[in-house]
């Protein structure tokens, strides 16, 4: 229970030393981008293993549902906007995921055939 806590504390700790920076620079990214890219080369440089922050992500991940709810009670305050907007709102919803999927596909298939490539 306590690596648990310590785990979900460093990876707050992270994220907020992240949102500062990027505040303090008015970088054109959010905090948590930040944090991901700066956990990902830590644990892509073996400084931080990955089992020093398994537990925790686990848990943060497992309970990522409730992240959703005050977002879910902001949609239904604005449900008259949602009547006239929504299908556009849920046209740009579907093609921004649509894209976030396929650059996703493509840096991974990119990123496995420079490995493949690296190895040879």
């Amino acid at each position: 229970m306590v690596a648990l806590i310590v785990q979900v504390a460093l990876l707050a700790m992270v994220w907020f030393a992240c949102d500062t920076v990027v505040r303090a620079l008015h970088l054109p990214i959010p905090g948590s981008v930040g944090a991901l890219a700066l956990v990902l080369a830590l644990l892509a440089m073996r400084v931080v293993p990955e089992t020093s922050l398994r537990r925790g992500a686990d848990w943060l991940l497992a309970d990522m549902l409730l992240f959703f709810i005050p977002a879910v009670m902001a949609v239904w305050e604005h449900l008259p906007l949602l009547r006239s907007e929504g299908l556009r709102i849920v046209v740009a919803i579907v093609l921004g995921t649509v894209m976030v999927m396929a650059t996703t596909a493509g840096l991974v298939d990119l990123a496995f055939r420079w490995k493949q490539h690296r190895a040879r």
